[in-house]
């Protein structure tokens, strides 16, 4: 029988990669419910090529669009899934009894809740979104633990370092070493990193990503987030992790053993890989996208990244030794420090300033639930948009 899937966020670029590995071998997986945001016609088209038994999207003022646009699409209403919208239906959706394998691509701590309680039930989690290890890391660890989870990570970094650890016994390695684009800017000197624009900014130069990821990638904040995810999901301490810069974006990530020895995972670089490794783990699949190939030559680079210049990487570990709800509130005033420099009311040197502003006035708490967790969330997002209005009139008076 094919394994149903839950995809939390399949409108987004994870998602619609998840659904392009589903749709090359419907003999091994169905899709049980689709959860998206905002964007009704690429749900509608969703809904009418994988059938699913549970539709879900943010607002419940969008659902006559959708029916409307399924209708367009000629889909008979006998063969509509059952409709649904918010939070709460999010939950339904990866709780439900006919899932057996939850993807959790929904951006942001929106994602935190239904991945959590899937978690709870020992559902098994591929796991793409970041903010569920970097807001609620040691709830959901502990919950995965007590009731029997298996969280296979989608990350390609961590996807990665998922399979080089099985090369040895945990108490064998010695470190982790996640590797870095560097993004756009990893030749310019901070000198000009107050003149930097959005647009500059978007233009990775490995992937293509939404807006939030593709800055936090020029920040290198995302490989900070990486870092506490690490630490999360493989049980590092964050001495233990390290970071390094690989411009090819080749290597996705190395684990060192004891006996000097470095297990390296390279592939392509394209997210169907690590996806279809996280759904049919332990086994192997045939590579749903080209092989990487061998018939030229390749030069790869690693250098260790600048701190001064990239302050989130720093401040992500200081988060990190600080505990509690720090990482929480890291991510939550990131977000919205990223959303006021593409608006342009920041520059891009003061989104680790307001950051590090967030994280020096929130309190931090030890939080045991998940309504705790999206307590502080609102909290440091508060106290971030007021550190973000002040260098936005710092900004205007220069």
């Amino acid at each position: 029988m094919p394994q149903r899937i839950c995809l939390l966020g399949s409108t987004g670029s994870i998602g619609t990669s998840t659904l392009d590995v589903v749709r090359r071998r419907p003999d091994l997986f169905q899709i049980a419910s689709l959860v998206a945001g905002s964007n009704i016609d690429l749900l509608a088209s969703q809904i009418v090529e994988f059938r699913p038994a549970f539709a879900v999207i943010a607002n419940e003022a969008d659902i006559p669009k959708l029916t409307a646009k399924l209708t367009e699409l000629g889909l008979n209403r006998s063969d509509w899934p059952e409709l649904a919208a918010g939070a709460e239906a999010r939950v339904t959706s990866a709780t439900d009894a006919g899932t057996d394998f939850v993807m959790s691509a929904i951006v942001g701590v929106a994602g935190l809740e239904a991945t959590y309680r899937a978690v709870c039930l020992g559902k098994r989690i591929g796991l793409a979104n970041k903010e569920v290890m970097v807001a609620g890391g040691e709830l959901v660890t502990s919950a995965a633990r007590e009731h029997g989870c298996e969280i296979i990570p989608v990350d390609s970094e961590h996807n990665g370092a998922h399979q080089c650890l099985r090369a040895g016994r945990r108490n064998e390695v010695l470190r982790l070493i996640l590797t870095a684009s560097g993004g756009p800017f990893r030749e310019t000197p901070a000198s000009e990193f107050e003149n930097i624009t959005p647009a500059q900014a978007l233009k990775h130069p490995t992937w293509v990503m939404g807006q939030r990821i593709t800055i936090d990638s020029a920040t290198l904040m995302n490989k900070g987030f990486e870092v506490i995810e690490a630490c999360w999901l493989f049980d590092f301490q964050p001495k233990e992790v390290d970071v390094v810069v690989h411009p090819q974006s080749t290597v996705h990530a190395m684990v060192e053993f004891n006996d000097g020895s470095i297990i390296a995972q390279v592939c392509a670089t394209d997210m169907r890989m690590p996806i279809q490794y996280a759904l049919t783990y332990p086994e192997r699949l045939e590579a749903p996208v080209p092989r990487y190939g061998w018939t030229e030559a390749r030069t790869w680079q690693f250098y260790p990244p600048d701190p001064a210049k990239f302050r989130l990487l720093q401040l992500s570990y200081d988060a990190l030794h600080a505990g509690g709800s720090a990482t929480c509130t890291l991510n939550a005033a990131d977000e919205i420090a990223v959303e006021a420099f593409l608006r342009g009311e920041i520059s891009f040197a003061s989104i680790a300033a307001v950051v590090e502003d967030t994280l020096n006035a929130v309190p931090v708490r030890q939080t045991k639930s998940v309504e705790q967790i999206l307590d502080v969330d609102r909290q440091s997002r508060d106290r971030a948009r007021e550190f973000a209005a002040k260098r936005q009139r710092n900004l205007m008076h220069v």
